[in-house]
């Protein structure tokens, strides 16, 4: 049975064509194809319906619940406080002319329904330096319906990035946005890699498409495409596959999604994480194996828009060689 929510607004048949150029007709129709079976769940009451992101009349039973308690309107302002924190990391694989490389990670920025903490993003992201910045999903604030709005949102904090600029779908994204994120100037990266040259020396950086929701990730794909030996970069909005990237020998995997638990009990710890990973990995530094890992806690919010012992944001990694 067909639902009332396909196609989704917004894909016009142009944008249907910049996809399948872009993509190739093969790989765009067989990824609109799975975001309409995930829709139909949706709609019809399926796996996805229980998910807490789709089921609307528990949002509002966590904010009321928040007011009675007095914990709402301190949320909803810590929920625009995004903190500019600093990872510094030893590599010993980085080569020598990307010594001192910095990374600005921003990460489920829900542009569309984070107003607050975009306003507080625009005035923090001239006080910065960096070299690239990577953009590791969630730019919609549902999973599903129109994306106009998160297009514009980001337009918006686009205008204040500096070049270049990389990204990854996140589970909220529909592939439908690819076009006008590439338009404003971010490479999207769909199981595929950009390689970044300094002298005689470079790295790869590469992206691959949601590992959660849809599971239209292909981390063997893009890393068969460069040798191993030489030093890489992954950028997938969820950690959730950290051990495929580390098995693949990427050597730093760069992730959100979790949103550090956005509502967590004192002490930082989360209520949940949405994910199936060791909590040490939702958010912050970690390393698995060889691999060193970052998780974001995110600059938007998600469900209700409060942070709790939780606060949002902008991350600069500072790359150095061990």
């Amino acid at each position: 049975m067909e639902n009332d929510a396909w196609p989704p607004p917004g894909l016009t048949q142009e944008i249907l064509e910049k996809l399948e150029q872009r993509l190739g007709r093969l790989h765009a129709r067989q990824r609109l194809g799975i975001e309409k079976d995930y829709e139909a769940h949706i709609f019809g009451h399926g796996l996805n319906f229980f998910h807490i992101e789709n089921w609307y009349s528990i949002h509002s039973v966590i904010r009321n619940t928040l007011k009675m308690t007095g914990l709402y309107w301190r949320g909803r302002n810590n929920a625009a406080n995004i903190q500019v924190r600093h990872h510094h990391v030893k590599l010993p694989k980085l080569p020598k002319s990307f010594d001192g490389l910095t990374i600005l990670h921003l990460s489920d920025m829900h542009v569309d329904i984070s107003h607050s903490a975009m306003r507080r993003l625009i005035d923090l992201l001239p006080t910065v330096n960096y070299d690239i910045c990577v953009l590791t999903g969630d730019f919609r604030g549902k999973t599903f319906g129109p994306f106009d709005a998160a297009i514009e949102g980001m337009a918006m904090v686009r205008a204040h990035i500096e070049d270049p600029v990389y990204g990854v779908l996140g589970n909220h994204d529909t592939v439908c946005m690819v076009p006008g994120m590439e338009e404003m100037g971010i490479r999207m990266l769909l199981n595929e890699f950009e390689t970044i040259v300094r002298g005689e020396q470079r790295i790869h950086l590469a992206g691959i498409d949601d590992a959660h929701y849809y599971r239209v990730d292909n981390i063997e794909k893009v890393a068969s495409r460069f040798s191993h030996d030489e030093f890489s970069i992954l950028l997938s909005h969820t950690p959730e596959v950290y051990r495929q990237a580390a098995h693949a020998d990427f050597n730093l995997l760069l992730s959100g999604h979790t949103h550090a638990g956005q509502i967590c009990l004192p002490g930082s710890v989360p209520l949940t994480l949405d994910s199936v990973l060791p909590r040490r990995m939702g958010s912050g530094s970690w390393k698995y194996h060889d691999m060193v890992g970052y998780t974001s806690a995110g600059a938007g919010t998600v469900i209700v828009p409060v942070r709790l012992n939780c606060l949002p944001e902008m991350t600069l990694h500072h790359l150095w060689r061990a």
